[in-house]
């Protein structure tokens, strides 16, 4: 559908006032963060822990700005009043100046992505790409290598690229977390190298109240053989199976994975949007 306002600085404009100068010089370099929020049959998923990665993105890139962590949500809740959608993504987009003054609070509504039910079913292929992202932990407009990345998966056929660091060990998707599982044990890469997605969070949680494990180590695309499984979790596709990276192919996807995803989708069934 098409949105007819979006938020500046929390004022509602007229989606046509949407636009960034091209003389906007911090724009043009990525210097901002941004956030994208799941909305559902009128439920904002998780926006307390998304604003919450807002302002850390911004504090980890030096961006000084006046907005609060209320005055965002007061932001994302008028305008979504305003245009009237019960189901949509939410992008946050903050922009920083020369002074704090200056930084920009763009929000707007996007119609969502539904994956095809199939890959959850059959699971997704992911190619590998060199790549560390400098800032880690922050979730930044600097997205060039991500982007080379992500299209190199898609002329490859992929669902996504996994980046890989100098070691040559993986540390998450372009736009995904990672995972490897063996029995009842999850295997993320060490936290230090990857974005703490949200929905990567609420599988933790989910997975610790179902018995499961995490344990966080390196993983080379060379040890995948000696998983059961992988998966990749993001807020618009929720848990992803991964079929293949690469050349290689898991042999199916595991019992404990699809247990893991039925009790996601129940949680997200009846949580209201909050963890």
């Amino acid at each position: 559908m098409d949105f007819k306002y979006f938020s500046r600085n929390g004022k509602i404009l007229p989606i046509g006032e949407a636009e960034v100068p091209l003389s906007n010089i911090e724009y043009s370099y990525g210097f901002g963060v941004y956030e994208s929020i799941r909305v559902s049959n009128g439920v904002t998923y998780f926006l307390e822990e998304h604003i919450d990665r807002l302002m850390g993105s911004a504090r980890a890139i030096g961006v000084a700005h006046p907005f609060t962590p209320d005055g965002v949500a007061d932001a994302i809740a008028k305008l979504l009043e305003k245009n009237a959608v019960d189901t949509c993504n939410v992008k946050i987009l903050l922009i920083g100046g020369k002074t704090a003054e200056e930084a920009q609070l763009n929000i707007l509504c996007l119609n969502p992505l539904f994956p095809d039910k199939k890959m959850y079913r059959d699971g997704v292929a992911c190619v590998t790409y060199q790549y560390e992202r400098p800032f880690p932990h922050a979730k930044t407009l600097n997205m060039l290598q991500s982007y080379l990345a992500y299209r190199k998966g898609k002329d490859a056929g992929a669902y996504d690229a996994l980046l890989l660091d100098r070691q040559g060990c993986i540390t998450e998707g372009t736009r995904t977390n990672f995972f490897c599982i063996k029995g009842k044990t999850l295997f993320s890469p060490p936290e230090e190298k990857i974005l703490l997605g949200v929905t990567r969070k609420v599988v933790r949680r989910i997975a610790a109240e179902h018995g499961f494990e995490v344990v966080q180590q390196d993983i080379r695309p060379a040890d995948l053989g000696g998983y059961d499984g992988a998966f990749l979790t993001s807020t618009s596709s929720g848990i992803m199976p991964v079929a293949s990276v690469g050349d290689f192919k898991f042999k199916e996807q595991p019992a404990a994975l699809k247990e893991l995803m039925a009790a996601f989708d129940a949680f997200l069934s009846g949580c209201g949007g909050k963890m």
